[in-house]
């Protein structure tokens, strides 16, 4: 698999170590009169259908950055790659 990453360009995929789910990126808010149901979700209520996910990866034979790649876990067809750092600033 080839992972076309935004500063360097493609790169195979044994450069990278995957570390999961990219929603978890935004974590919920310790302070929330519903945090405990809210972590609850958070780590043991995902789903895992079919289709287009976004994923954290980690270029740990690169220059050490942080992607999200949005990739159709069926097929492996990536759609897109971003700098981590970018979409934790966007908040999406």
């Amino acid at each position: 698999m080839i992972i076309n990453h935004p500063l360097l360009g493609p790169r195979d995929a044994s450069e990278f170590t995957y570390l999961g789910d990219a929603s978890l990126m935004q974590r919920p808010n310790p302070k929330s009169e519903t945090a405990i149901d809210d972590f609850y979700r958070y780590l043991y209520l995902r789903e895992n259908t079919p289709g287009e996910h976004r994923e954290l990866w980690y270029h740990e034979q690169g220059d050490r950055s942080w992607l999200v790649v949005t990739r159709n876990i069926s097929t492996h067809e990536i759609t897109k790659v971003e700098l981590a750092r970018d979409v934790a600033r966007s908040g999406t």
